[in-house]
């Protein structure tokens, strides 16, 4: 499988890391974590102007049609700077739209292209776990109109979002809604999580909401897309924080001497490598798969990634805090930043242990035991 990158992904990648290199520095990015509002409305504009935006959007509504490949290049950057904007929320929403809106809700589509607008998928429920199908949120049908009940725990910018797309039950099957962010009978918390992201709990009563297209292997899609941009986002943690603690480790001396000429350290940092080129090279795959026509074979790719993934971000974030020693946890050091989030991605949407079952659950694996 060829994993360069074509002539107008190199460029993309690089005309975004100049900007996050030049604007978007982990001081700056402090400042707008520990702000109010926990994001900021500069770089969301930047980000539309830059096509970020308009990158998943499909050409029919204005945007650029970029495939997995093409997001996978965007979330690599976006995770090495430790952006914590809601990128991720709305390229899933986009995507959730793309797959189950009508034709009539084209114009969203186009709105969040251009950064007019913010979206986010409220997969999770309190009791559910990793279940994404274990769903308490009901809806019932009003005439025309479909109304919602129940609570949705943390949402991913759910409160920065101008509209979420709800799974709910609808009688025995799963409906998406989709619900404006000033819709009557909603109550919304946000908050911010350790990773220094925005999280939001959804309450609805009677909440008026309008029925999208697709029903559950619609939603399952939505997730697996989800669950492959947060490998991505993860792989360009791990590399910033590889390189992070190969630094740090030429400038740490002890008896007299760089930590990082010593072998069992630099053992260390090959194993981290590993496991870094490991999980980028299931991501690509899974992303390559994502399309796939078979939702078995996509759903074991996503989850083969996924588990890898979490097993890297668990090893390089450990091996990268004890390289680092104390400093490693520290609030002032980048290298403890990434590593929260690395937590957060490995237990997002399934960790390990879930995506490995889900993996071996698939009717492909059992083939294989029995050739």
């Amino acid at each position: 499988m060829d994993f360069d990158l074509t002539d107008e992904q190199q460029q993309f990648r690089d005309a975004l890391r100049r900007y996050l290199d030049r604007e978007y520095s982990f001081d700056a990015r402090q400042k707008i974590v520990m702000s109010q509002a926990g994001v900021d409305a500069r770089h969301w504009n930047a980000f539309a102007e830059l096509g970020l935006l308009a990158l998943p959007v499909p050409e029919a509504q204005g945007g650029f049609d970029g495939g997995p490949v093409d997001m996978l290049v965007v979330m690599q950057e976006l995770g090495r700077a430790l952006v914590v904007e809601p990128y991720w929320a709305t390229a899933v929403g986009i995507e959730a739209l793309r797959l189950a809106a009508s034709a009539e809700q084209g114009e969203l589509l186009e709105r969040a292209g251009r950064g007019e607008l913010r979206m986010a998928v409220a997969f999770n429920e309190p009791h559910a776990r990793y279940d994404l199908f274990d769903l308490r949120t009901t809806a019932s049908k009003q005439g025309e109109r479909h109304t919602l009940d129940g609570r949705k725990s943390v949402v991913q910018h759910g409160a920065q979002a101008d509209y979420w797309i709800v799974p709910a039950r609808l009688g025995d099957e799963v409906a998406l809604f989709l619900v404006p962010r000033d819709a009557a009978n909603v109550d919304v918390t946000d908050y911010r999580t350790i990773d220094g992201q925005r999280a939001a709990t959804l309450v609805f009563r009677n909440t008026q909401a309008t029925r999208l297209n697709g029903g559950a292997a619609t939603f399952a899609k939505i997730a697996d897309y989800a669950t492959l941009l947060l490998c991505a986002e993860a792989l360009g943690a791990l590399d910033a924080l590889d390189r992070a603690t190969v630094d740090y480790t030429k400038e740490r001396k002890q008896f007299g001497a760089p930590i990082a000429r010593f072998q069992v350290l630099q053992h260390r940092m090959v194993d981290m490598l590993i496991r870094t080129e490991q999980a980028r090279s299931i991501t690509y795959l899974a992303a390559a798969r994502y399309a796939s026509d078979d939702a078995a074979t996509r759903t074991q790719a996503i989850s083969a990634a996924k588990a890898r993934v979490g097993q890297a971000a668990r090893f390089v974030g450990q091996q990268a805090v004890q390289l680092h020693g104390g400093m490693g946890v520290t609030n002032e050091m980048p290298a403890a930043h990434w590593f929260k989030r690395l937590s957060i991605i490995e237990t997002t949407l399934g960790d390990v242990d879930y995506h490995l079952a889900r993996f071996a659950s698939q009717p492909a694996f059992h083939d294989l035991e029995g050739a």
